[in-house]
């Protein structure tokens, strides 16, 4: 992969990111105004209402980390790149020294660090306003953390490389959000949920996240194979996206 290329194609990526600014606002500001809701409302800051005897607020900050990942990837990265299919934007690329490994990294930097910005924003003021406790283990969380947008954004990128319109594109990643953000607790924590549930959010890359994102959070390590299993989401899908990517 060329470097340079790759630093190019970024910052030009970057420059059109921050002009549409409703998607910069939208990404970084929504997860943090969601969290400012759910902590003035007593059903979320009650410890009767909650999990182990801790307000459900607790419970669902880990889950808004994992919100803030999956909109970004789902939401943005899959119609972003199928509409320069559709523009010819790709096509012309092709004819660069630029190449998918190129196209597809300078769209996972953005949205990486567009995550950084709104996971680092949502933590400060959970911990500021709310009084949400940090997480007790943060080397584990960060690991988490990086581990659940690797794999993310790897589905969206696979998304991206496959769809052939914009409209595909947003369509399937709003189908894929939606299903994710059930299966890591958004409308019912993981630990409610019955059994089989369970088993599949542990088997869902982000349901995955969120669970060990939620153990670090407690104080403890995630076990072993949940953090292997985000390691293989990335690598397979990151692989797949790059080797199915099309031009046109």
């Amino acid at each position: 992969m060329s470097t340079d290329a790759l630093r190019r194609l970024t910052a030009t990526e970057f420059t059109l990111f921050l002009r549409d600014k409703v998607g910069p606002i939208f990404g970084v500001l929504f997860p943090t105004a969601l969290l400012c809701v759910f902590g003035n409302l007593d059903f979320f800051t009650d410890p009767a209402n909650g999990i182990d005897g801790q307000p459900l607020l607790y419970t669902y900050t880990p889950i808004l980390v994992g919100f803030v990942i999956a909109m970004l990837a789902l939401n943005s990265l899959p119609p972003t790149l199928a509409s320069y299919r559709e523009q010819g934007v790709l096509r012309r690329l092709r004819t660069t020294p630029v190449g998918p490994a190129q196209v597809l990294g300078a769209q996972f930097a953005i949205c990486l660090g567009t995550a950084l910005v709104s996971v680092v924003l949502l933590l400060a003021v959970a911990r500021l306003a709310f009084d949400v406790p940090l997480p007790r283990q943060p080397l584990a969380f960060t690991l988490s953390a990086v581990l659940a947008a690797l794999a993310l954004i790897g589905v969206a990128v696979l998304v991206a490389a496959v769809t052939p319109t914009a409209k595909a594109a947003n369509a399937i990643g709003s189908v894929l959000f939606y299903v994710m953000m059930f299966f890591a607790g958004l409308w019912l924590p993981i630990e409610a949920m019955p059994p089989v549930l369970r088993h599949v959010s542990e088997a869902t890359p982000l349901g995955a996240a969120v669970q060990a994102l939620s153990d670090s959070t407690a104080g403890h390590w995630p076990p072993a194979w949940r953090l292997l299993l985000l390691a293989g989401y990335v690598v397979g899908t990151g692989s797949l996206g790059v080797r199915l990517f099309r031009w046109e």
